[in-house]
């Protein structure tokens, strides 16, 4: 089949790319392909096993509305976190776009209006003289619930408009042809076009970095992120969540003066277990609806790596990181009690009975001091210390932490212009460009790249 373009990727940018090309030009023939299920079909037993159960294809992480589909539905409606969009677009630029997602999301959500938590002073004030920096703006949330609504609303639109959305389209290659390209599944499909957007989100960054090998695109190491998943009584946080919803707060550790980070806030939320290509990690969603909601909230604690050369594996490096700490989980995730930790003695299933912080994730009871390095676990129990002088009650003994959760930026294409364009007419958008960590500027990005192609 012949397109006039092809997107390999159906989570947010590649969904609003596909929305804005119909809307520029309705005579484009335009493919959607994502190597997972369509959204209503995406199941996760661990919903009622509350652990993973090792999926072929993972529905959190996998399927059209991307691993966006499951999570907390937090947009940032600006560009002080969440990417590095403003600095490629400018900010101005970069917020416009940002705009257009929220006006999006506003028509085809259904649930009532989405709340705004706004920036709050006084609480930065407490974060600087604590020697924490939060960084705060506007944040809209959906709720894992309602976000699922309105991705449906939307995919249906799309569907609607006459673009082909196609499940299970495993992309395993691109070929260039006289005129376009050929782009090749691994169900033996092949599709036919003269544009690729490439929104193949994280989870595709080994088939960027083939792409950019294939195409001779040169290629950064972006830092990893390595860390835990955190759960304690949502209590303890109430003061930050029901003024802004979500902290982020950055620490530089006085140990190895590395940079840490708490983000991905999930007030009253579960921890949840994703399978990325076998490995099974942490991280953490939370619902809009209060019937929902548990006692606990849970966040990330992520020491960030910038690896020199002339070492060039940084995601191998994290991969490994995680397979060990599935090895030592028998297949899963590890939990252990931050009191066992710092008295440096594996938790138990007892102790964990005894926990007054009640897991939402049945995880293996361990130790993740075998399974992170020196360095990363002194820079995660230096940042709880010292979140504990904003929210007593962070580093109390009965804190679970959750290993290991790992977020990837390795692979960063050096772009042929500012229209993130990396050959002829073969763009890339969202989390897979090594330039997006988040809702709001995925789906911008694949706003701008639509009207670049449209232009």
């Amino acid at each position: 089949m012949l397109y006039d373009v092809v997107i390999i990727g159906g989570g947010i940018g590649g969904l609003m790319a596909a929305y804005r090309l119909h809307k520029n030009d309705p005579t484009l023939k335009v493919a959607v392909t994502e190597r997972g299920n369509a959204l209503e079909k995406r199941y996760c037993p661990a919903g009622e096993e509350k652990t993973c159960v090792h999926c072929k294809t993972c529905s959190i992480t996998s399927g059209f509305a991307g691993a966006g589909a499951f999570s907390d539905g937090k947009f940032n409606l600006g560009t002080a976190y969440g990417g590095t969009l403003g600095e490629e677009l400018g900010d101005t630029k970069a917020t416009h776009y940002i705009d257009e997602v929220d006006k999006i999301l506003n028509e085809y959500c259904t649930s009532g209006i989405p709340q705004v938590y706004r920036s709050n002073e006084e609480l930065k004030l407490k974060c600087l003289q604590n020697n924490l920096r939060l960084l705060d703006m506007n944040v809209k949330h959906l709720g894992t619930d309602h976000n699922y609504v309105t991705m449906q609303n939307l995919i249906r639109a799309i569907a609607e408009n006459g673009t082909d959305l196609f499940p299970f389209y495993d992309c395993t290659r691109v070929e260039k042809v006289e005129g376009g390209y050929r782009v090749h599944y691994a169900n033996g499909e092949v599709l036919e076009t003269t544009a690729i957007i490439i929104a193949t989100g994280r989870g595709g960054a080994n088939f960027v970095a083939d792409f950019c090998r294939s195409f001779d695109v040169p290629m950064k190491s972006n830092h990893i992120d390595i860390g835990v998943r955190v759960e304690m009584k949502d209590i303890i946080w109430k003061e930050f969540s029901d003024k802004i919803y979500e902290p982020k707060i950055l620490y530089k550790t006085k140990t190895f003066e590395d940079r840490c980070r708490m983000f991905c806030f999930n007030k009253g939320g579960l921890v949840s277990a994703e399978n990325n290509h076998g490995i099974i990690t942490a991280n953490g969603h939370s619902y809009a609806e209060a019937e929902k909601k548990t006692d606990n909230c849970n966040f990330a604690i992520l020491s960030s790596i910038r690896f020199t050369e002339p070492f060039n594996q940084p995601t191998e490096y994290a991969e490994n990181i995680s397979r060990l700490a599935n090895m030592i989980g028998k297949g899963n995730v590890l939990v252990q009690r931050f009191g066992d930790l710092i008295r440096g003695r594996r938790t138990n299933e007892h102790r964990l009975s005894q926990n007054t912080v009640t897991p939402t994730l049945r995880a293996t009871a361990g130790d993740i001091s075998l399974v992170l390095p020196h360095r990363i676990l002194t820079n995660i129990i230096e940042t709880i210390y010292a979140l504990d002088r904003v929210a007593p009650g962070t580093a109390n003994d009965d804190t679970l932490l959750y290993g290991c959760e790992s977020k990837y930026y390795s692979i960063r294409p050096v772009f042929k212009n500012d229209r993130f364009e990396l050959v002829d007419n073969v763009y890339i958008i969202g989390d897979g460009s090594g330039i997006c960590r988040g809702l709001s500027q995925s789906g911008a990005m694949g706003i701008y790249v639509a009207d670049c192609i449209t232009g």
